[in-house]
């Protein structure tokens, strides 16, 4: 089976504190042949970027309201009449919050539920077929 790939570079915000925010380029991935997570990759003073995989369902609920809890949680709000998707991101490496432009995210998103629609997940993973070879012996 072909696998797709939906990528979109892009500049996030990391919110250092209310008054205070720098850019930080980012790349959004998303693999047909992993088709319930998203990727997040983003470099903040180091030299490999910091990956983050979470559920797509959790980013796409995100876009319209709050949601998740510990250590991914996603919500939708207005910065200066800008709308905007922050990621509130947390590890035992630290805490990071950014802020993605909703519209590029959204985007980026449809391309990814084009390529494997909602409820459709399931089938991309082959579990049926490595079911059945189990099975035939």
């Amino acid at each position: 089976m072909q696998h797709t790939v939906v990528e979109r570079e892009l500049e996030l915000r990391l919110i250092l504190s209310p008054e205070r925010s720098i850019p930080v380029a980012a790349r959004l991935n998303y693999r047909s042949d992993d088709p319930y997570a998203v990727h997040v990759g983003f470099h903040i003073n180091s030299a490999s970027p910091v990956h983050w995989t979470f559920a797509r369902d959790l980013l796409v609920e995100g876009v319209f309201r709050p949601c998740g809890h510990g250590d991914v949680r996603v919500w939708p709000t207005k910065v200066e009449g800008r709308s905007v998707v922050l990621m509130a991101l947390s590890s035992p490496d630290g805490d990071a919050l950014l802020e993605a432009p909703t519209a590029q995210v959204s985007a980026w998103l449809e391309r990814t539920l084009r390529v494997v629609p909602p409820g459709t997940e399931g089938g991309r993973l082959g579990i049926d077929g490595a079911l059945d070879q189990l099975l035939a012996q």
